[in-house]
């Protein structure tokens, strides 16, 4: 366990430093202020970027909203600024979008949605497609709630094994397509070779967005969550498999929190303190080698671009957490016992979800 003193500096400043990131996704529960914190992030990085890309990939797109300006799957400019562009994109629709009329396209889909989880792996695929010709200096994520993000996460793995999957198919009834496209008259364009040679194409971006991925000088993982139980228990999860996907993250945004005031005489408020700083301190203990940023909880939205300029202070901000007391081995006792109860919860989580589907 680190001493109070030893503690990494408790704002986003290392992600504005690191030049080489090109990829940042910013991820956890579900209202805990992922938009907001990807929106300011974003705000943040046009200071010392040439361009910025901030990308929606939740269905239920809140960056309009934070930004109080209509956002289309096309980059737009945010008003206010010169190198600073948002878009919004459901895997889901880009895909339908993308079969269109074309037969070829057409074929390809039919093919691919015979994979479980591969066509929004492929819209995915096809997204980081468009971005990677597009010249921005960083791009932005603002994902979905965090079973979603662990999905688009396994998106390379998915459609690497969807792929595999075809090309066996291939091997086995390669003969017998040639066959059926030459017995039914069907140009080159939907035969064996012009399906495989898509296929391989995906594969190639893949592939390569995997690499990249998994590199730490080029991507990192922002988790934001709130100091209440569930949302320590999903950063915990999101921490593991993020760590399991060989993701790096080494920062997380605590948003939410109640300021000890003085002169604050509400029971109800004093109570949640006491809540909120207990969770504090676990989170504090787990995570002891991460950059921890705690933002207040405001008695307003952070919406339109002032109120985010306004609000990104406390980004840059460090706080620093009350000592833990206790000797190094029972704070790593205390950890040790945390995480299996966390652990418990999750099996607890599962064994509740196999009796519904008995049910």
């Amino acid at each position: 366990m680190a001493a109070a003193s030893d503690l990494p500096e408790g704002t986003i400043q290392n992600v504005l430093e690191q030049e080489s990131l090109k990829w940042v996704f910013v991820g956890g529960k579900g209202g805990v202020g992922k938009t907001t914190c990807s929106s300011i992030l974003s705000i943040l990085l046009s200071r010392v970027r040439s361009s910025v890309l901030i990308i929606s990939t939740d269905p239920a797109h809140n960056l309009s909203d934070a930004f109080q300006q209509k956002f289309t799957k096309t980059p737009t400019l945010v008003n206010g600024f010169t190198n600073l562009y948002a878009m919004e994109v459901d895997p889901t629709v880009e895909h339908e979008d993308m079969s269109g009329s074309d037969g070829m396209d057409n074929l390809f889909s039919d093919l691919a949605n015979a994979i479980p989880g591969i066509d929004e792996a492929m819209s995915f695929a096809e997204m980081l497609k468009l971005v990677q010709t597009m010249d921005y200096s960083v791009i932005v994520f603002d994902t979905a709630p965090t079973g979603h993000t662990l999905r688009l996460l396994q998106f390379p793995s998915t459609l690497e094994k969807g792929l595999a999957k075809v090309m066996s198919l291939k091997n086995k009834f390669g003969g017998l397509m040639t066959q059926m496209t030459s017995l039914f008259g069907v140009g080159d364009e939907f035969g064996e070779d012009a399906i495989l040679g898509k296929l391989e194409g995906m594969k190639d971006v893949i592939e390569q967005v995997n690499q990249q991925f998994k590199d730490p000088d080029l991507t990192t993982f922002v988790c934001v969550c709130i100091p209440e139980f569930l949302s320590l228990y999903e950063t915990e999860r999101l921490v593991q498999e993020l760590t399991k996907f060989e993701i790096d993250t080494h920062n997380i945004i605590i948003n939410q929190v109640l300021y000890d005031e003085e002169g604050t005489e509400s029971k109800l408020l004093k109570a949640r303190m006491r809540m909120q700083q207990k969770y504090l301190d676990q989170f504090y203990m787990l995570y002891d080698d991460f950059n921890i940023t705690k933002l207040p909880l405001l008695p307003e939205e952070v919406t339109g671009v002032d109120a985010l300029k306004a609000f990104s202070c406390h980004f840059l901000t460090p706080y620093q957490p009350s000592t833990s007391k206790g000797t190094v081995e029972e704070l790593e006792q205390r950890v040790l016992t945390l995480r299996q109860q966390l652990k418990d919860a999750e099996t607890e989580q599962e064994r509740l979800r196999k009796g519904k589907q008995k049910v």
